[in-house]
């Protein structure tokens, strides 16, 4: 039984095969040629060419300035860019909340580092093949090394507050402007 349901499908499978196109490849690409050849383009491609030249803008006279109506439409439209020594609370605010989040972020980069040199440090007690040993030790001198550089950025954003905080004390700046 279970030959016969193998036959079958074995037919099955070979008829869509046999009802296929026998004719050679290159009679098929030929008439697909041919086909197109006869088929008329779809409409026409515009370019550039066909586009009408833009207006050329109009200058003013004499002056040189602006016509008043298009002056006082820019001034309505255009913000007012703020004075450039103009420290505001907003500004200072933002800098100390930066000088903090680069302070918070480094010190839980240290916290993980720390973490990580801890559990290098086990796994190279622990470890009997010489190889495996030499490359963890390798790795948490590694980590050791980075937790230096961590820990002197997080020393540099401390000054770093210190200073905001001295240079907002002589600018005068009230304290709540810095929390």
């Amino acid at each position: 039984m279970p030959s016969a349901i193998g036959a079958v499908l074995l037919v099955s499978a070979a008829l869509p095969l046999a009802a296929q196109s026998t004719a050679p490849l290159g009679e098929l690409a030929k008439k697909e040629q041919d086909r197109r050849k006869t088929v008329k383009a779809p409409g026409k491609v515009y370019s550039n060419k066909d586009l009408p030249a833009p207006p050329e803008p109009a200058v003013p006279s004499g002056t040189g300035a602006l016509p008043p109506a298009t002056t006082t439409e820019t001034k309505q439209d255009a913000p007012k860019p703020p004075p450039k020594d103009e420290k505001d609370e907003a500004w200072w605010h933002d800098r100390v909340v930066q000088a903090r989040e680069s302070q918070r972020r480094n010190e839980a980069f240290a916290e993980a580092l720390q973490s990580r040199i801890n559990a290098l440090s086990t796994d190279v007690v622990n470890r009997d093949d010489p190889y495996q040993r030499a490359k963890l030790a390798e790795d948490r001198q590694k980590a050791i090394a980075e937790l230096s550089r961590v820990t002197a950025e997080i020393e540099q954003a401390k000054k770093e507050l210190a200073a905001i905080d001295e240079e907002a004390r002589q600018a005068g700046v009230p304290p709540g402007w810095l929390r």
